[in-house]
């Protein structure tokens, strides 16, 4: 596994290796064999694209989903893991920021850690990662000025931005370490500073969590910002926020959080001018997103019913729409939906998503 070449199958997103997560939670093996096969058939990626959407991290994903990924698959991620840490780290003692992919779920280490902790076991590398993760709510330096230890230099397309951007979603923000965090502290893995960061992340995502992300100008408002007229989703805005608080708030027993994130995901899901701005069915940034969401927040939840309206609804609106989706694929595409819609998690397909 030492092909470094982006071969669009074996990525979890939109190729065949993420199309096969749906024929294995249906128990269509046959179909899934020949997705994965499609998959790897040009190698496998442990190059500097591998993550946990893509390459060997993402192939270890699916496979786990199944029977298990075998010892090979396994090393290779731990070589990725190593490499990608040691990076990390390099760049944390020369004093640079970091550019998202350093540290996102999709693209960096949390997606890794994640992955990590899928395996069930707690080692070392999974130690290790979560100290990197802890180790980004202590301040950095841009210029003159402390700025929260995961600020980017660039914006979130890594296009310039004058000051960088500090990124607060699930897909590509801290939302995403906040959530590991508090998904190892549920599995009773506990390390040095981890409370104190979860704590920080949640005091930011408060303050901070209404807008996509935050720039220099919303460090030095007296006034939080309030929240943005765009879509609400999973992979951005107060919905997977919701959840990443929900999720630190079951870790740290505060019933207070518990329920003001509950709140958030009823009161956005159930506002017509929120709803509005929804466009698609994906999992993503639509409605399939929202329905996995909602469902694992109800789950979580000790008054699960109060969900069931919005559940009922962002089915029905999923149903009437997902055909219409032109990928195939697992987070923009017809797979993806149609495991919302199936309302089943028996592989554990949701802890891509950090739902679970």
């Amino acid at each position: 596994m030492t092909t470094m070449t982006a071969h669009p199958t074996q990525d979890l997103s939109e190729g065949a290796l993420g199309m096969a997560l749906l024929d294995i939670e249906r128990g269509e093996l046959p179909t899934a064999r020949r997705h994965l096969a499609e998959a790897v058939a040009q190698g496998v990626s442990t190059g500097g694209n591998a993550s946990l959407f893509h390459g060997a991290p993402a192939l270890e994903f699916v496979l786990t989903c199944a029977a298990g990924a075998g010892d090979d698959v396994r090393a290779a991620v731990d070589r990725v893991v190593d490499v990608r840490l040691a990076a990390a780290l390099r760049r944390q003692e020369s004093g640079a920021l970091p550019h998202l992919a350093e540290w996102d779920l999709i693209r960096g280490l949390t997606g890794l850690a994640a992955l990590l902790l899928k395996r069930g076991t707690h080692s070392a590398r999974l130690t290790d990662v979560l100290a990197y993760l802890v180790s980004l709510s202590r301040p950095a330096r841009l210029h003159d000025r402390d700025v929260p230890g995961w600020w980017s230099p660039v914006g979130p397309g890594e296009e310039d931005m004058a000051g960088g951007h500090g990124n607060n979603g699930m897909a590509h923000g801290i939302a995403g370490p906040l959530t590991v965090l508090s998904l190892a502290m549920r599995h009773d893995i506990r390390i040095p500073g981890q409370v104190e960061a979860i704590g920080i992340f949640t005091a930011w995502l408060d303050r901070y969590g209404a807008r996509y992300w935050s720039t220099l100008a919303d460090l030095d408002s007296t006034r939080p910002p309030e929240v943005e007229p765009a879509r609400q989703s999973w992979c951005y805005g107060l919905p997977g926020i919701a959840r990443a608080q929900q999720l630190a708030a079951l870790a740290l027993g505060d019933t207070a959080r518990r329920r003001s994130a509950e709140d958030t995901v009823e009161q956005i899901l159930t506002h017509p001018r929120h709803l509005a701005r929804i466009t698609d069915s994906t999992l993503c940034h639509g409605w399939a997103g929202l329905l996995a969401l909602t469902r694992a927040v109800a789950a979580d939840s000790p008054a699960p019913e109060r969900f069931t309206p919005v559940i009922q609804d962002l089915h029905r609106r999923l149903a009437a729409d997902w055909e219409q989706l032109p990928k195939p694929g697992f987070m923009e595409g017809r797979a993806g939906a149609q495991l919302a819609l199936d309302a089943t998690d028996t592989t554990g397909w949701t802890s891509a998503l950090l739902l679970t």
